[in-house]
């Protein structure tokens, strides 16, 4: 652990921790922006006497900060800010979040752990992949390493062939990216004739995208390493929020920093442990742009609450399954992207990459998938594909096998599905 005597509090410990921080958070709305504190119902902090009183304060989601453009919900003066970050995924007005001096202390604190909790420290070659610039991405792992003082390769993102050089010639044992890249990376690699035996790799820290248990087998087996699921949001202050460990039994919430909920994105009432729905996030150490009940639109559980086999007491969710924004609704059945890709994947001869299309012809939803194989002219392949989707969807995909290399790849996150119905 890189802070064991955080890491590892006791639960009615961190559960007093979390509620000091909740109130100071609180505090902090109200004496630096009536506005925020109006919209949280002007409650302040002897009013909250446990941390579950959260669940009567209102939700908040991406739509409030975008009305909040640039700076209506900032809870620190002007001049404290040293810096910001936009939101990956925004659209339309933009989504900032301003740092101070402390928030980025904050950042490089739980980057730090996160980094410990996938096995690096001092003597380790860190290899960021990530673009450094308005997405935080870069700038969070730079944090993170620069803290446990390994050696960092700051290229950013693309360059593939350079990327692989450099990973072989600098000897980088760790490499951070978004989860799709080092499909990237592997194709380059198989086409350059590559050997991942032959480098130092050993961890892959991986995240900012929903990827299945059976794209991580296949990362890891090609790329001979262990990979981490790291999640976090601009929103929230970057990546870095949580991360699994080696036990491989959930992601740790940091929640000295942060306090989750799960809701039902329906009904909007907080769910029980072991029920899966809506991650919602209260920050609680942020200083510029402090969050309450923040609604990520990402789907998981909360799978415990005990202390993991790592020793840490932190709080497990499960990995992210998609968002709310991500779901298809086709024929009256809801699915994810996530769940077609564990399906397509579990298939020898299957590649990497799809392509999920959704149409409306003659009023009526169509669904396509295309995807990569081995073997184009597969046609007992495309047969058993067809089956396993009727199986899971209860209608009829359209299957369309092509070469590997015949998914156009736009640069950034990976396109998995184009719903041309609006």
């Amino acid at each position: 652990m890189h802070q064991p005597e955080k890491e590892g509090l006791e639960r009615e410990e961190l559960v007093s921790l979390q509620l000091e921080n909740l109130r100071r958070t609180v505090a902090r709305i109200r004496d630096n922006n009536p506005d925020y504190h109006a919209r949280i119902g002007y409650v302040d902090p002897g009013d909250i006497h446990a941390v579950e009183d959260l669940a009567g304060l209102p939700l908040m989601d991406k739509e409030d900060l975008r009305k909040a453009y640039p700076f209506d919900l900032t809870c620190a003066p002007r001049e404290s800010f040293v810096r910001f970050h936009m939101s990956s995924g925004t659209t339309g007005t933009p989504i900032l979040n301003p740092y101070t001096a402390s928030d980025v202390e904050q950042w490089a604190e739980i980057m730090a752990r996160c980094f410990t909790a996938a096995g690096v420290d001092s003597r380790d070659v860190v290899q960021i992949t990530p673009s450094f610039g308005l997405f935080n991405g870069g700038f969070g792992f730079h944090y993170g390493a620069s803290r446990l003082g390994s050696f960092i390769v700051p290229i950013g993102a693309g360059r593939s062939s350079l990327q692989l050089q450099f990973i072989k010639d600098l000897g980088t044992t760790c490499i951070t990216a978004i989860a799709s890249y080092p499909l990237r990376l592997m194709e380059v690699a198989r086409q350059e004739g590559f050997d991942w035996a032959k480098t130092d790799l050993k961890v892959g820290v991986f995240g900012a995208e929903v990827w299945s248990d059976e794209m991580r087998a296949r990362i890891e087996s090609e790329m001979g390493i262990d990979t981490y699921d790291i999640i976090g949001m601009t929103e929230t202050g970057g990546v870095g929020m949580g991360i699994d460990c080696e036990a491989r039994a959930g992601i740790h919430i940091w929640e000295d920093h942060y306090l989750v909920e799960i809701i039902d994105p329906d009904t909007r009432e907080v769910l029980p442990d072991g029920r899966r729905g809506e991650l919602v996030v209260t920050t609680l150490t942020r200083e510029g742009q402090p969050l309450i009940r923040f609604r990520t639109r990402d789907i998981t559980s909360v799978i415990s609450r005990e202390m993991c086999d790592c020793g840490r007491t932190h709080l497990r969710i499960d990995r992210i399954t998609g968002r709310n924004d991500d779901m298809i609704k086709i024929k009256g059945v809801n699915f994810y992207p996530r769940q077609i890709e564990s399906l397509l994947l579990s298939e020898p001869g299957v590649g990497n990459d799809y392509l999920i299309e959704v149409d409306r012809v003659e009023g009526a939803d169509n669904l396509g998938i295309t995807v990569e194989v081995q073997n184009p002219g597969d046609d007992v392949l495309a047969k058993k594909l067809r089956r396993i989707m009727m199986d899971f969807l209860a209608f009829g995909a359209e299957i369309k096998l092509v070469p590997m290399g015949g998914i156009e790849k736009p640069p950034g996150k990976a396109v998995r599905v184009v719903d041309r119905r609006s």
